[in-house]
């Protein structure tokens, strides 16, 4: 559809107030947009807390009303909001969190998409978005397997979110001031694709020369190369949210180290390694998470807490463990929000203030 026919957005709420008196009387307002401290048989919606739920667009379904739909300003406050207040919860678990916030934040990509908006304004809002459900999607860890959170639904909404953003860098002038970040976090999200890593070498020589696309592409040869240790040197040094995203192939990464030791040093006897060895190469948590990991691949441990490689014990089952991931994720919040995070590695990435963008 030509831009000139598309409409502009004149909602200003976070959810339109149709929707949240459509929702509330069908009762379908989550507990994060229920209005505190009101009782009766109907919850009641707070217009401070509801967000505007993903609703798929249907074949020969009317264009919604410009009243429908909220400007690029309204939608990058709402990420702000996602982030700053339900990514925050305390009484949620990380699984009902993300699955409500990528459900609002895929609303925030409709809405976007189906009005007017110049490529800058649109890139803020959707990187904005990205960054955010790769953190809620990241915190998941070990919780993925659990809960009403689907984690194969989840992965295709990221890869949504990397689809509706690289087409708005594409269609603009360009660079956009993010761009590089964002080229590098998909490419770390997408580790070992050759498809990935094709469209990455695509990249105008500026953009690949820059140092968040170069160490990505620097993780990338360190996976495929199966270099255990330039790899998780290389995850330590990450910013949060290039962790975040890189997180998803951890597990596999370790799971691939262990199998070459264990090819490497199974013998009828059993060499051995320290379990604080395993712990630093593969930048586990602890030695109580090297103890699961190495016992999850039958590979047993010592009376001096070192690792027996005997032949034909190492077994696969399954997908590989999350872990927990505070090292190499966890850790480099230093205490901040994800808001917090974010604002401040968006000042560090351009060396300038960031904090119009999510004003």
């Amino acid at each position: 559809m030509p831009d000139y026919e598309l409409p502009v957005g004149t909602c200003w709420e976070m959810c339109p107030a149709a929707e949240r008196v459509r929702r509330e009387k069908e009762c379908r307002l989550h507990r994060f947009e229920v209005a505190p401290g009101l009782r009766g048989d109907r919850p009641r919606a707070d217009p401070q807390r509801a967000v505007k739920e993903y609703s798929r667009p249907a074949a020969g379904k009317a264009q919604p009303s410009p009243s429908q739909l909220r400007p690029p300003s309204v939608l990058l406050a709402t990420v702000r909001y996602l982030a700053s207040e339900v990514a925050e919860r305390a009484d949620a678990s990380r699984t009902e969190v993300a699955t409500f916030v990528a459900d609002r934040l895929r609303a925030v990509r409709l809405d976007l998409a189906l009005q007017r908006a110049g490529d800058s304004e649109a890139a803020v809002v959707l990187e904005a978005a990205l960054a955010v459900l790769l953190a809620v999607v990241a915190r998941l860890g070990s919780d993925a397997a659990r809960g009403p959170a689907d984690p194969v639904l989840l992965q295709a909404q990221v890869q949504e979110g990397f689809g509706s953003l690289r087409r708005c860098y594409a269609q603009g002038p360009g660079p956009h001031p993010r761009q590089s970040a964002f080229q590098s976090l998909f490419l770390l999200y997408n580790l070992g694709s050759v498809e990935a890593l094709h469209e990455v070498l695509q990249l105008p020589a500026a953009l690949r020369s820059c140092p968040a696309v170069r160490t990505a592409l620097s993780v990338d040869a360190a996976f495929r190369e199966g270099n255990t240790a330039r790899l998780f040197r290389l995850l330590r040094t990450l910013p949060f949210l290039q962790s975040c995203a890189v997180q998803c192939h951890v597990g596999h990464a370790r799971r691939r180290a262990l199998a070459r030791l264990s090819r490497a040093l199974s013998t009828p006897k059993g060499q051995t390694l320290p379990l604080g060895f395993m712990v630093h190469l593969l930048a586990l948590d602890g030695p109580e998470e090297a103890r699961d990991l190495c016992q999850a691949h039958g590979l047993p441990l010592d009376g001096q807490e070192r690792v027996v490689f005997l032949r034909g014990r190492y077994i696969e089952k399954g997908l590989p463990p999350a872990g927990t991931c505070e090292v190499l994720v966890g850790s480099k919040l230093g205490g901040r929000t994800l808001e917090e995070v974010v604002m401040a590695e968006e000042e560090e990435e351009e060396g300038g203030d960031r904090s119009k963008s999510w004003a």
